[in-house]
């Protein structure tokens, strides 16, 4: 070390260490954490969409299940009395209730069938006859009976939905021709029975009307 005149004596640099790694001279930006995009309207309103028509056809299935289940254990009794009828329990009427009930069975499966010819002693003979069974289209089973009528009496025409009462299932009633008359056609169907009415003489509200009476004596549920 050497002094020089009139100044401070000069001194040797400490030495600086530097890492022996690479390092950046300034510090590292933060990274930004991508904000959520927002869920599209769209496909919000389509799940919305299925879900709703996923839980409508849950209801419809479970609605459909429990129909089927209070209706398809049923018993079908012609009743001895009924609306001022009773059962013909002539040769004759026996033969027409047997040969119904066999015509029936026939055409639609069933379980039991029953017919008969319940009368007032006038010419207003009730034919009824039907029977039990699980059915699983009651629509479409009563539009095969139906079919039986027309083939031996000439098709029925003007079916129409009428009022099925507090038993449910579908209701139907129209006309055929009987001796070139008209005559009123009636038959139900639920998941558990069907049966069919034919009414000579009378008008089809009446035969509506006493069909229902018929059915409210004639058949139970299990």
């Amino acid at each position: 070390m050497s002094e020089r005149p009139g100044n401070l004596p000069q001194t040797e640099a400490a030495p600086v260490e530097i890492a022996p790694e690479p390092f950046a001279l300034t510090e590292p930006a933060e990274e930004e954490t991508p904000e959520p995009r927002p869920q599209s309207r769209t496909k919000i309103i389509i799940l919305g969409s299925l879900l709703a028509v996923g839980l409508a056809g849950a209801s419809v299935i479970g609605y459909a299940g429990w129909r089927i289940a209070s209706q398809k254990d049923a018993t079908l009794t012609i009743p001895a009395t009924v609306a001022g009828l009773s059962i013909d329990t002539s040769e004759e009427g026996r033969t027409t209730g047997e040969y119904l009930q066999t015509a029936l069975s026939a055409d639609v499966a069933l379980d039991k069938a029953v017919g008969a010819v319940l009368t007032d002693g006038s010419d207003k003979d009730v034919l009824f006859f039907g029977g039990t069974t699980l059915i699983w289209t009651p629509e479409a089973d009563l539009e095969t009976a139906f079919g039986l009528v027309s083939d031996d009496q000439g098709s029925v025409t003007g079916l129409h939905d009428v009022p099925a009462g507090p038993l449910g299932g579908t209701m139907k009633c129209g006309t055929t021709k009987s001796d070139g008359a008209d005559m009123p056609v009636c038959g139900w169907a639920d998941h558990g029975s069907l049966a069919l009415g034919m009414f000579p003489g009378r008008s089809e509200s009446d035969a509506a009307t006493l069909f229902k009476t018929i059915r409210s004596a004639a058949q139970t549920r299990n």
